[in-house]
């Protein structure tokens, strides 16, 4: 296991709190004062908040911070143990690269792609691999959806990285 996947690992969190800290938030970033996201064409807030949001709108990071535990716990960790099939049993690194996946392309994405129906079956390793797939953004490879997929950049942790760093053997 490399020494982020480790560090991260052994810090004790929970599901939502290391998807969160050592995912989600290194690679949404933070903004607390609403933007216009010319890209999404949608007014968004804190880390990649899009519902209900209206210009004008702030949040502390404190705020920030229960919105997106919240929305990954209702919107994505539920649905997700709906759809895959022993979500709940799986490696904490496979379910949280998993829930980090779906907070960035969608649970119906991810409920409907090989990785769900690999790591439903077990194969932990080929689930990791397999969510590698989603760094495309109009039908091209995007550097910043590859390295967030893979093995993370100098300062961030990448998806596949957390999800193998956890599986023993």
């Amino acid at each position: 296991m490399n020494k982020r996947a480790k560090v991260a690992l052994a810090s004790g969190l929970g599901l939502i709190a290391l998807t969160a800290t050592y995912l989600t938030e290194p690679w949404e970033n933070t903004e607390n004062l609403a933007y216009y996201d010319r890209l999404g064409k949608v007014w968004t807030v804190c880390t990649g908040e899009t519902k209900g949001v209206k210009q004008g709108d702030y949040y502390t990071d404190a705020e920030c911070k229960q919105m997106l535990y919240t929305r990954l716990e209702n919107d994505y960790r539920k649905p997700l143990q709906k759809c895959v099939k022993g979500f709940d049993a799986m490696p904490l690194s496979v379910q949280a690269s998993m829930l980090d996946l779906s907070y960035n392309v969608g649970v119906t994405a991810v409920c409907n792609s090989t990785a769900a129906r690999l790591a439903s079956a077990k194969d932990w390793r080929g689930s990791c691999e397999a969510m590698t797939r989603f760094n495309r953004a109009g039908g091209k490879v995007v550097r910043g959806l590859k390295l967030r997929r893979e093995d993370g950049d100098l300062t961030r942790i990448g998806e596949r990285e957390l999800c193998l760093g956890g599986l023993k053997g």
